[in-house]
This record gives C-alpha cells, sequence and structure tokens, in this order.
C-alpha cells in the first residue's frame, strides 16, 4: 500500500516525538500536527491496520519496522532539502514549511543527488547528517 502525504506526516510526527519521549499518544499528535482529536483517531486506526504503527495496552503509539523505515526516510528528507534551501538563502520559516511539502513527492533519484551534491559542497565541520 502506497502512503499518502497525510499518512507519511502522521508516521514522520510520530517519529518525531518518539525521540523526544518514552509515550507518544494520539493527544500528542493531535496537539502537534494541529488536527482534531476524531481525525487522528482515525489515521491512526488506518495507519494500524495498514501495519505501519501499534499500540501497547497504556495507548502508547509505537512505529514497526515498516513505519520506521518510511518514517526515518520522510524525516531525512525534511533535514537535507531544509538544510539545502536554508543555505540557498531562503528564511528559516519558508524552509521548514516548502521542505516539508517537497519531501513528499520528489523521487528517490533526485533526493540522492541532492543529498550528493549537499554532502560535496558541504563546509568542513557542517552537521548535515545524511
Amino acid at each position: 500500500m502506497d502512503l499518502h502525504e497525510s499518512g507519511e506526516m502522521y508516521l514522520e510526527t510520530l517519529y518525531i516525538l518518539s525521540q523526544e519521549k518514552d509515550c507518544v499518544r494520539s493527544l500528542d499528535l493531535a496537539e502537534q500536527m494541529g488536527y482534531s482529536k476524531p481525525s487522528v483517531s482515525r489515521a491512526v486506526g488506518i495507519l494500524k491496520n495498514n501495519g505501519y504503527i501499534y499500540t501497547d495496552n497504556g495507548g502508547c503509539l509505537y512505529l514497526t519496522d515498516k513505519g520506521e523505515e518510511i518514517a526515518f526516510k520522510i524525516y531525512q528528507r525534511h533535514v537535507v532539502l531544509m538544510d539545502m534551501l536554508s543555505r540557498l538563502g531562503v528564511s528559516t520559516d519558508t524552509a521548514a514549511k516548502d521542505a516539508c511539502r517537497i519531501e513528499h513527492v520528489i523521487s528517490d533519484e533526485t533526493f540522492d543527488a541532492i543529498r550528493k551534491h549537499m554532502r560535496d559542497t558541504s563546509p568542513a565541520g557542517s552537521s548535515e547528517r545524511g
């Protein structure tokens, strides 16, 4: 099953939040993403049914291996694209918003070329990951 942009955003947000806290709940996703609790509940159900996330008895959400692979890929794209746009002189706010849009539609081939270019032109000691 191919995920749509919204599903990728949920996985990426869960990934980011899970780096910050041990237990991420649907409410945390709703607050972080600015969505209603019913919308998040519906999305979580779909992601669970498709094997991208699971919950424990306490209601904590976790990424499956499949979900984490996708979430990390989207997160990595966001970081690299935001870095590229910032280096081009785009404001931080605009770079973040544009990277968020681009990360879902860019091909693997194009992203890999951008990532390689960013590594090859990275100033010494840059913190660019990827």
